[in-house]
Formats: structure tokens, C-alpha cells, sequence
């Protein structure tokens, strides 16, 4: 019997080192703003997994990790798309919902061949106490100046 204890000490003492050694998990979630960083940083790193866990349940359209980031890999491949800098702005939070502003700076096959700068408004949800990007639009040059009141509403040209 007093093998037994030891053993189970020594399991214990273990689980213990095992434990101190796992980095704890945030126990705070992330900002809007830090969270449309995260997301930007992982698709120009092309880290579509992490991207994953930073987007809504629409988004994922019901899709697992493996087929989303399987499709997200192949569409910016197809499109050609390189992501050179983003500036994310502060936001504006409302309950459950938030507007993350962001600058831009990529080029594509498609929509942006010429690499001009584009004002982009993210919405992210809270979902599962942890927010969430669930949809990003482009700003109209109308509307710059509402999200990025220092910017040139000029349509394309950096500040």
C-alpha cells in the first residue's frame, strides 16, 4: 500500500510540473480592434487556420477548419491577393456588435490590380463572450471621413 501513495504522489507531482509548463489560456478577450489586427496578420501570413478562429459562424457558413481554410488558401491563391501593410483604427462599439476601421494596402488579380489604398469597415459580433469578425465592406468616399476623419476621401490615395 504505500508504494501505492507514492506512485500517485509522484502522478500528482507530475501533472503539477505538466501543468505549470502549458501556457494558460487568455483569460481576456481580445479588443475588436486587436481582433481584426489578428485576422489581417493571419490572412498575410497566409495562417488560415488561425484566421479561422477569428471569424463568426456565418462566415464559416457552417464549413469545419479543414474545408474553410482549404477554400480561403484556393481563393487567394486564384485571386492573386497580397496583403502589404494594414492600419486598423479605433472602433465604435455598440452591445454585441462593433465597426473596426481599417486602411489597407494590397493588390489582387481581380479588384485591386493596382495596389490602391482601400478604406475598409470591418463588423464584428460577440459570440461566445469573444468577438468576432462577421463581415468587411468597402467605405465609399462618402463616408471616409465619417470612420477615418484625418483621411483623404479621394478615393485611393494613402495619408
Amino acid at each position: 500500500m504505500p508504494r501505492a501513495r507514492s506512485l500517485s504522489w509522484a502522478f500528482g507531482a507530475l501533472g503539477l510540473v505538466v501543468a505549470a509548463r502549458v501556457p494558460a489560456a487568455e483569460t481576456t478577450p481580445l479588443s475588436p480592434e486587436e481582433t481584426v489586427r489578428r485576422y489581417l496578420q493571419a490572412l498575410k501570413d497566409g495562417r488560415f487556420d488561425a484566421a479561422y478562429d477569428l471569424v463568426s459562424k456565418a462566415m464559416k457558413q457552417g464549413k469545419d477548419r479543414e474545408v474553410w481554410v482549404k477554400e480561403q488558401k484556393t481563393g487567394m491563391a486564384f485571386a492573386d491577393v497580397k496583403i502589404f501593410e494594414f492600419h486598423v483604427h479605433p472602433g465604435k462599439v455598440e452591445g454585441a456588435t462593433a465597426w473596426v476601421p481599417n486602411v489597407l494596402s494590397s493588390q489582387d488579380r481581380f479588384v485591386n490590380q493596382l495596389g490602391l489604398t482601400e478604406y475598409e469597415l470591418y463588423t464584428l459580433l460577440k459570440e461566445d463572450g469573444a468577438w468576432k469578425v462577421d463581415r468587411q465592406v468597402i467605405v465609399e468616399p462618402k463616408d471616409v471621413s465619417k470612420w477615418f476623419p484625418k483621411a483623404d476621401a479621394g478615393g485611393g490615395s494613402s495619408h
